[in-house]
């Protein structure tokens, strides 16, 4: 007797789990529906249209180019990232135009091309666009 008595206690021991699983469901629930989602905010690129033919008349460009290691170009020419307003303003001076394009290469960091474009955006008149080194 006392081993049917032992097995019968063996099977009433066993716990039902059903109730917490539905408690497990509901909290899972509960945590996705108030969870806000926060949207990232990005840096807004105009990219310039391909123009096969520019026109002849066109009128020249800002074109400041970053290598990896953070030495910047103006128009093929290089310049300190410190200069790089005074460079553009004496342009304007000369020159009558309202784009620029940046062209970082590859491997740049991106803080950097932040850099250059806070001094190009002292520019009003300037639209800046990002262009693609050719490496």
């Amino acid at each position: 007797m006392s081993r049917r008595r032992h097995a019968e206690e063996a099977n009433e021991s066993e716990v039902d789990m059903t109730p917490m699983l539905d408690i497990v469901f509901i909290l899972l629930i509960f945590f996705i529906v108030t969870t806000s989602f926060v949207r990232e905010e990005g840096i807004l690129v105009n990219r310039p249209k391909a123009q096969n033919n520019p026109p002849d008349n066109a009128a020249p460009t800002v074109v400041v180019q970053i290598s990896e290691n953070g030495q910047v170009k103006f128009n093929g020419k290089p310049v300190d990232i410190e200069r790089l307003g005074a460079r553009i303003e004496s342009f304007l001076a000369e020159n009558l135009t309202n784009s620029a394009v940046i062209i970082p290469e590859f491997e740049t960091k991106h803080d950097m091309v932040v850099q250059v474009m806070d001094q190009v955006k002292q520019f009003d008149q300037l639209v800046i666009s990002i262009g693609k080194s050719k490496k």
